[in-house]
């Protein structure tokens, strides 16, 4: 708690159905929320862990029924805020573009590359309110070391940084295109992350990712290409590292959220507070709270 009996602000999880299913999560209840974007993946599921309150939400919903294509970022980001999630780690299944970012490893990026064709739908703002945050560092470098220090001491194979670039799928990539990828100099590729950091910090959330390697794309010719078959074998696999790092890495994070990306709109807010529509206020409470009351 904080010195104002105040609860903390919670910490948001998005990844697989099954992360919620960790030793010592308690009082989990199921928030099916409505958000002016539409609904979110699937219900939120809130509990406590290590005395913090945590929400997990599963990104393609519980059984994987949505592509990365019809998932609805805003309404996912726009629900999280709502619940005063302030932190997010986001658990993803990523293609290696490097031999020694082997599958089964974890990877920390620190950058990212847009190869996506939605990205109006990767704001939150418009509708007669402009802002352009700043994103030239996408990731939250504290939370980033934090999930680093508790991946180091659990033991497991984990990689300091890289660059992730995002493409729409849902089909994977050609193997010029994963050639193509190697050649600029990118590390991973995946299908889902850079929308979520993108509302994130718009949201004044802090977020890093946990990348969990899957497979190597389709450039290494002596292996197998990528499949769904062999993707999801991994993805269980990497359930449990993801698990245990959640676990260490949870009851490190700050009471208080003071971190940069907490206050990222300062500055980004282009349009006068005077000229701001009452129903796009109104849809972005959660995130403009602090301007709208000041």
């Amino acid at each position: 708690m904080l010195p104002n009996s105040e609860p903390a602000p919670s910490i948001g999880v998005i990844g697989g159905s099954g992360l919620y299913e960790i030793e010592g999560f308690s009082d989990a209840e199921e928030i099916h929320l409505d958000t002016p974007y539409g609904p979110p993946s699937d219900a939120i599921v809130r509990g406590n862990f290590a005395g913090r309150q945590v929400c997990f939400l599963p990104r393609h919903g519980r059984g994987h029924r949505i592509l990365p294509t019809e998932l609805n970022h805003r309404a996912n980001l726009w629900a999280l805020r709502s619940l005063n999630v302030r932190w997010i780690v986001a658990v993803t299944a990523v293609g290696s573009l490097r031999e020694e970012y082997r599958p089964r490893d974890i990877v920390l990026p620190d950058q990212f590359f847009d190869r996506t064709s939605r990205r109006e739908h990767h704001t939150f703002f418009g509708e007669g309110i402009v802002a352009h945050v700043g994103f030239a560092d996408p990731v939250s470098e504290n939370l980033r070391r934090l999930l680093l220090e508790s991946a180091r001491d659990l033991g497991k194979t984990v990689h300091d940084g890289g660059t992730y670039v995002c493409m729409d799928g849902p089909a994977f990539s050609t193997r010029a295109e994963s050639e193509t990828n190697r050649k600029l100099g990118f590390d991973l590729i995946g299908m889902t992350n850079l929308p979520e950091a993108k509302l994130a910090r718009e949201a004044e959330i802090a977020l890093a990712t946990i990348a969990l390697i899957t497979d190597y794309d389709c450039w290494k010719v002596e292996e197998e290409a990528v499949s769904a078959h062999a993707v999801i074998e991994h993805v269980h696999a990497n359930a449990a590292s993801a698990k245990a790092v959640l676990q260490s890495v949870i009851p490190k994070i700050p009471l208080v959220a003071d971190w940069p990306e907490h206050s990222s709109l300062d500055g980004a807010l282009f349009t006068d507070k005077s000229l701001w529509p009452r129903d796009t206020q109104t849809k972005l409470a959660p995130i403009l709270e602090r301007f709208i009351n000041n």
